[in-house]
């Protein structure tokens, strides 16, 4: 793999489209058991919101130094406030639309001891086009981007999903997708599919060993027009599934802490080198290193520069 420095990452340009949600923490002690219920008691000392879904793609493209931006929705609510507030705070240019029919999606993890004991979801499936019309300013604000990143959560942001990739790969850019759901015909043409195991599984079936896997997975490549699948094999590592010989990447050993947003780590990063022109295989491998450092730190967070090549030199 070439050599690559923080200076070079700034020279980026990404822009993150799909479902925007806000994590919220709830931190305390649990010193007993509910009279109630078997459950734990915990004692709430301190709160802490955090950028999540296709905003958590964002703060980690950003961190790294790309110039980022997002488009999204939100509600006008409360929560909406906080993740165009946070947005703001992290330098992140955004086209956010407001919409107050649609709750904002929000993640509320209890945190006890240092341990997630239980999340909370608030959240609805929009019953309109929450985009309508913004398909136009995707297309007008193309140019000024390398790389684009599909964040795909299932919640309704990504309605023109179909015409936003054709539409990028005919302007010349490179399009990442993290999938959600069965139907990815809808990702026909990207340029890479960012999938997990059991997103996988749920598409291609079952497989055997690693020759059936890599039958399935290169058949779905090709049906999708795809230049690589990358699956994200957790413990595993990662698998890249393109044209050329496959590439199998062991995972980084060390203690999982968390694995929030593990996947946003992954495609952002992936987003960033792909946006200075690195090689598909290198871009890869810097994202599976900076995976494999995201899941030791607690909820939905990010890797800096510095953690990065601090990995890539030790």
């Amino acid at each position: 793999m070439q050599q690559y420095t923080p200076e070079q990452l700034k020279q980026a340009r990404v822009l993150v489209i799909g479902d925007l949600m806000l994590d919220r923490y709830w931190f305390g002690d649990a010193h007993r058991i509910s009279p109630e219920a078997p459950v734990p008691v915990v004692r709430i000392e301190r709160t802490e919101d955090r950028l999540g879904g296709a905003a958590n793609v964002a703060r980690n493209a950003q961190t790294l130094g790309a110039a980022t931006a997002i488009m999204g929705v939100v509600g006008q609510d409360e929560a909406g406030d906080r993740v165009e507030s946070l947005l703001q705070e992290e330098n992140i240019k955004t086209h956010v639309q407001r919409d107050a029919s649609l709750p904002t999606t929000i993640k509320l993890r209890v945190i006890g001891r240092q341990q997630q004991l239980i999340r909370v979801d608030f959240e609805s499936t929009p019953s309109h086009d929450v985009l309508l019309g913004k398909l136009e300013l995707f297309k007008s604000i193309l140019p000024d981007f390398d790389v684009i990143v599909l964040s795909d959560y299932g919640k309704g942001g990504l309605t023109h999903i179909r015409e936003m990739i054709a539409a990028a790969r005919a302007a010349g850019k490179k399009v990442l997708v993290d999938p959600k759901g069965r139907d990815y015909a809808r990702y026909t043409g990207a340029s890479l599919l960012t999938p997990n195991r059991a997103e996988l599984r749920d598409v291609i079936g079952a497989w055997q060993d690693e020759a059936e896997l890599e039958q399935k997975a290169q058949a779905l490549r090709k049906q999708l027009d795809l230049e690589g699948l990358l699956l994200t094999r957790s413990e595993e590592g990662m698998s890249l599934f393109q044209e050329a010989p496959t590439l199998h990447v062991s995972a980084q050993a060390r203690e999982v802490y968390d694995v929030s947003g593990a996947g946003d780590t992954v495609i952002a990063t992936l987003a960033v080198m792909l946006g200075i022109h690195a090689p598909l295989h290198d871009a890869v491998q810097m994202a599976n290193r900076a995976g494999g450092i995201v899941v030791g730190k607690l909820g939905t967070a990010v890797v800096t520069p510095a953690e990065l090549f601090q990995e890539a030199q030790s």
